[in-house]
């Protein structure tokens, strides 16, 4: 059997069937069902937010973020990033432009980002990778001193509090997506967040074609909506979240402690932060050891994922190319550990020995 570097969380059958017998009964499928707004209330409740809307995916959430905030020209954002963080931007005609991330974080680093502003720069748009808070307090001292947009792409932060807070309470809008592969998922599935209620309006528009009425739109949108079988699997799998995040907790300890006599770093959380354990990232010496390591957990079959590589300025798309040697560097030696619910402390251990024996420790 193989060890892939994610598996879906999946509850038990009978209590998905029971929502999807509800559906039949109604034959409500999509458009705002009852499903759908239990979903988001349930879901601003546990996260202690005021404003969140379900949409169909993280990608789609980015994309309608930066319509919302009627984003144009530059938006600064991260090379170390999944390739949807960057796409959106060129797919909303937008210009990205790289800034070099911190080498303790991973998370774009605020003094690279005030070295990129120029006068057609509009908008910021960072990363919490791995779940790792950005350092908003300065990102957004920086977007106020150049009345600059905020949007934090938040895919990977579900569950972690900074100060307290959901990281999806910081920016002016943040995004996150419930894909099949996050500890929490719609099966496809994502999420648009602002503390702002005009901004909200505009969002909720755009997110169903731009209808205020039936008869009556306001503005270009999008279909963005999502189903209520979507919505089904949200609220089957907010019920065993504390019981995930438990377990991601355990079993990153597990590595911790197998791990902890080898040369790997660890990104690095600031104070005040209850992190989600969404990832197990370790950074080896050298690309080397990295290539290393994968081959030898492959032939055991377990499937470990470079993430993320290659750097986004990589891209044939990005025009921008400036040299951000930091993340390409941290890019070329990063590599993702298998970590998901059902993993085992005896996978765990037997992974960690092929570590230690590939690199000889």
């Amino acid at each position: 059997m193989n060890i892939n570097v994610t598996k879906p969380f999946l509850p038990p059958q009978a209590e998905y069937q029971k929502y999807v017998s509800d559906i039949w009964a109604r034959e409500w499928l999509t458009n705002n069902g009852p499903l759908v707004n239990e979903l988001e209330l349930r879901l601003k409740e546990w996260l202690g937010l005021d404003h969140l809307l379900f949409v169909a995916n993280g990608t789609v959430a980015l994309q309608i973020a930066i319509k919302a905030l009627d984003l144009k020209g530059e938006i600064i954002t991260t090379p170390f990033s999944y390739v949807a963080t960057t796409s959106s931007i060129v797919w909303e005609n937008c210009v990205p432009v790289m800034a070099d991330i911190c080498p303790h974080s991973f998370n774009i680093d605020p003094a690279r980002i005030e070295d990129r502003i120029t006068e057609n720069t509009s908008a910021i748009l960072a990363t919490h990778v791995y779940g790792t808070p950005c350092d908003v307090e300065k990102i957004e001292r920086i977007a106020q001193r150049h009345n600059l947009k905020v949007i934090y792409d938040a895919a990977h932060a579900f569950g972690t509090t900074y100060r307290g807070k959901s990281l999806f309470a910081f920016g002016d809008i943040a995004t996150t997506s419930f894909h099949a592969t996050k500890l929490f998922h719609t099966i496809e599935g994502g999420a648009v967040v602002t503390q702002h209620p005009e901004i909200l309006k505009v969002l909720a528009r755009m997110r169903n074609f731009g209808h205020v009425s039936p008869t009556a739109f306001d503005g270009v949108g999008i279909n963005g909506k999502n189903s209520e079988f979507h919505a089904a699997m949200g609220l089957c799998n907010l019920n065993h979240l504390d019981e995930i995040l438990q377990s991601r907790r355990t079993l990153s300890e597990r590595y911790d402690a197998n791990l902890k006599t080898l040369p790997v770093q660890r990104p690095r959380l600031p104070d005040n932060c209850s992190y989600n354990h969404a990832y197990y990232p370790v950074v080896f010496e050298s690309e080397k050891a990295n290539l290393a390591v994968i081959e030898a957990l492959n032939l055991h079959n377990v499937f470990p994922r470079r993430y993320f590589f290659p750097s986004l300025g990589s891209l044939n798309y990005v025009t921008d190319k400036t040299p951000t040697p930091i993340c390409d560097d941290v890019a070329s030696r990063v590599l993702c550990l298998p970590l998901y619910h059902s993993l085992s402390f005896e996978e765990i251990d037997m992974i960690c020995r092929l570590i230690h024996r590939s690199l000889k420790y």
